[in-house]
């Protein structure tokens, strides 16, 4: 398989088959981000031959003795067949319309047993894309797309460079909404600096209310000396939430989220781990906050964060 640099996906797509074609993120411009500065370039599309090389491998995991032995050890007759494809890289969804349906079409031709195929994008990648481009590409089997908002608070959007404001993630999503398209949205838990959390918090929440998203995801933002935003601390221009606010950042979030969703703070970044559905779950969410904020020393948690190597 074709792999470049770090390879990131989320934790639900763990079982999905990752096939590259892009590494990089067109945008590459967020104050905060540091996942892609391995790379020697900012962003680059994987010939098609490397996907369909790629893709004609995936096609013998079936026979793999690997993966047959596994599947033994698991008390499984063979493999299970894959179902999900995960395209990687920073953004795919950014690829023209007939890109991405020729690598549809690679996909069915050699793995036909995939149902879906998700990826990262950007709000911007949906801007590109007509209505009628987005109901085909649904159609084709892209769904289940993992969306970084951020936040919906638009002095921080502006402030972290991120391209697009709290009114486009509306528009743009309800056009994904209306093509069929589910979405998972992940929130970066303290994006607006110390003492505007709640800020944050409740603009996010009121963008959700107005949308579909499978999933709310909550990220907790770990600052890196290589990135810009660690130089515009040292500036003066920028403060740092402190850890137990987090944490009651992300309790206003679920607080105000009105709409039926998962809810999960599942990445590394998140010191605690959990997960629910909401509605059922808020009240069990927030009193998990809630012994955390009362119970768990500030230096603790500072303490994981600095000793968090990369995300």
């Amino acid at each position: 398989m074709h792999y470049t640099g770090t390879i990131w996906r989320p934790p639900y797509e763990a079982s999905s088959l990752l096939l590259e074609v892009t590494a990089g993120c067109t945008h590459h411009s967020c104050k905060f981000c540091t996942l892609y500065n391995d790379l020697p370039f900012k962003f680059r599309m994987s010939p098609l031959e490397d996907v369909e090389s790629d893709l004609q491998e995936a096609q013998l995991w079936s026979t793999d003795p690997i993966a047959m032995l596994t599947a033994r050890l698991q008390g499984l007759p063979r493999p299970e067949r894959i179902q999900r494809t995960f395209l990687v890289g920073a953004n795919p969804f950014v690829l023209k319309y007939e890109r991405l349906m020729a690598i549809a079409d690679l996909i069915q031709k050699y793995v036909p047993s995939v149902k879906t195929i998700g990826c990262f994008a950007r709000i911007t990648d949906v801007t590109t894309k007509s209505d009628e481009e987005l109901a085909s590409l649904h159609r084709a089997g892209y769904d289940g797309l993992t969306i970084g908002i951020e936040t919906g608070d638009d002095e921080a959007l502006r402030f972290m460079n991120k391209g697009y404001t709290a009114a486009d993630i509306v528009k743009q999503c309800s056009r994904l909404d209306r093509a069929g398209i589910h979405y998972n949205f992940f929130y970066l838990v303290s994006i607006s600096g110390a003492g505007r959390g709640e800020i944050g918090a409740k603009a996010t929440a009121d963008i959700c209310n107005q949308l579909h998203p499978i999933m709310v995801g909550a990220n907790m933002l770990t600052i890196y000396p290589d990135s810009e935003l660690y130089q515009e601390i040292q500036l003066g221009n920028w403060n740092e939430s402190g850890e137990i606010e987090k944490y009651k950042e992300i309790r206003t979030l679920l607080q105000h989220l009105e709409i039926p969703t998962q809810f999960a703070a599942l990445g590394a970044s998140n010191a605690f781990q959990f997960q629910g559905t909401l509605p059922e779950d808020k009240d069990a969410l927030i009193a998990a906050l809630d012994k955390i904020i009362d119970t768990v020393q500030e230096d603790d948690l500072r303490k994981y964060r600095k000793n968090l190597p990369h995300l």
